[in-house]
């Protein structure tokens, strides 16, 4: 209720709350999420290992313990989270125009990974956090001596100032950012032409949005001409600038920019490559529209184009094999499959495909191979729920319900859901050899999806 001029003091802490809360989602909303779902795929994961190895061993990280990521978001963007894994957009992949510019942009999410700035992006927030704190205890004792719209104004003010302290912050974070990934594509011989063209790409895109290009205060980064300003100075005095980029892994990149357009655009694939493109990213991204847009016949036959060309290719195989699966015909599915995965060198995503389509089969004679692949698949790659889940499958057939509990529980501890997890776990360990690895194992999620629960209890009673 407003009186007179006066501001209530209910109606000024209201409002104080409101704006303190307005300062902490604009620091979340700087910093990026994860939240998107993950598209996995074994020719663009093996692209994503080969054009960013040299650049996380320049970057002093090791190679295997450090990966890039792709999400399914349209946004063009690219961050880190906590840890080093490097987040690209399908957006992203979709505005490169060649492999040159895809390794800009991981160089500089590099930067960032080896500059910590993820965790040191908190102490920013944190710091600013506490100049609106402070403006909201002064905007306090104006509300004892009863100034109401002064103490509104402090505290404004303060917001403004935290915020600019935190975006300073932000954009300090991406300048060094930039400059340590020309270090990094400088180390690794790769011209810096790429990361140059993508920021004019962003630049463009700024543009369409009507972003001002007046200055950068109010936004976490640089403008994009700063950047292209500051980075041509560092990129045209490197011997690599002028050095053309690696032509197979352009050519595999131009296919996995295909074959991702099929897949998550279908519509928009079968624009952007008619059929009398007989290239083969263009067959490639056809075949993934025609099977996502459930046209298997015409699927099938842009598969089989593909494999006219190189009849040994691992991943026209596995195409060819999860359009079958995937159309209903699971039999005929396992013949390219087990190929492709001899060829792929037992490549887990295709092994745990192999797995699923001897499974689909219904045939008991083919589970023991598929139980073969499978544990293969997750000794492998242990972070993938579908494997689990097909494996906890077969172990159901066998009558091995134990270690179908624990298949189920690392299938939802991967997924996110501790109570299922741990109902799964503890299922297992009354049935499992004490002390096995599979008991450790089944220990292990128990007191991992117990902690969660906990701490998610414990986050609701706070609140």
């Amino acid at each position: 209720m407003v009186s007179g001029g006066m501001t209530s003091p209910r109606l000024l802490s209201r409002t104080a709350r409101l704006l303190m809360l307005g300062l902490l989602l604009a620091f979340a909303a700087a910093r990026p999420a994860a939240a998107q779902s993950v598209l996995r795929d074994s020719e663009t994961e093996l692209l994503f290992r080969d054009i960013s190895a040299p650049l996380i061993t320049a970057a002093g990280l090791d190679p295997k313990s450090t990966n890039v990521v792709l999400l399914n978001d349209p946004e063009i963007n690219a961050f880190v989270a906590t840890g080093q894994t490097v987040y690209l957009q399908s957006g992203l992949l979709l505005a490169a125009g060649n492999v040159n510019q895809v390794q800009g942009v991981v160089a500089h999410e590099l930067g960032h990974v080896a500059g910590g700035h993820s965790i040191r992006i908190q102490g920013g927030a944190k710091e600013a956090t506490g100049i609106s704190i402070a403006t909201m205890v002064l905007g306090a004792l104006a509300i004892a001596a009863g100034a109401g719209e002064a103490a509104m104004g402090i505290m404004m003010a303060g917001q403004r100032a935290a915020m600019g302290r935190f975006l300073a912050f932000s954009r300090t974070q991406e300048s060094s950012a930039d400059l340590a990934g020309a270090k990094y594509l400088s180390a690794a011989g790769v011209s810096g032409k790429g990361s140059i063209d993508f920021f004019k790409t962003l630049q463009n895109q700024e543009f369409r949005l009507a972003v001002a290009e007046k200055d950068s205060y109010d936004r976490t980064h640089p403008l994009s001409s700063e950047r292209i300003t500051a980075l041509r100075e560092v990129y045209e005095k490197d011997p690599a600038w002028n050095r053309p980029s690696d032509a197979v892994l352009e050519a595999r990149f131009q296919r996995v920019k295909a074959k991702l357009i099929g897949f998550v655009n279908p519509k928009q694939a079968t624009v952007r490559y008619p059929e009398s493109d007989q290239s083969i990213p263009a067959h490639y991204a056809r075949a993934y529209a025609y099977h996502v847009g459930a046209y298997p016949d015409k699927a099938l036959s842009e598969a089989e184009a593909l494999l006219r060309t190189n009849p040994k290719d691992p991943f026209f195989l596995e195409l060819k094999g999860q359009i079958l699966l995937e159309s209903g015909k699971p039999t005929e599915a396992v013949a390219p499959l087990r190929e492709a995965m001899t060829l792929a060198n037992d490549q887990p995503l295709i092994a745990a495909m192999l797995g699923h389509a001897l499974i689909s089969t219904e045939k008991p004679h083919n589970f023991a191979e598929a139980k073969r692949v499978l544990k293969e698949a997750v000794n492998r790659d242990n972070q993938n729920p579908f494997a689990w889940y097909q494996l906890g499958i077969i172990y159901d057939r066998e009558g091995d319900l134990s270690r179908a509990a624990l298949a189920t529980a690392e299938r939802n501890n991967l997924e996110g859901n501790p109570k299922l997890a741990l109902a799964s776990a503890e299922m297992a360990l009354k049935g499992i050899p004490h002390g096995s690895p599979d008991y450790l194992r089944a220990q292990d999620i128990a007191m991992v999806s117990r902690t969660e629960l906990e701490k998610d209890k414990k986050d609701r009673r706070e609140k």
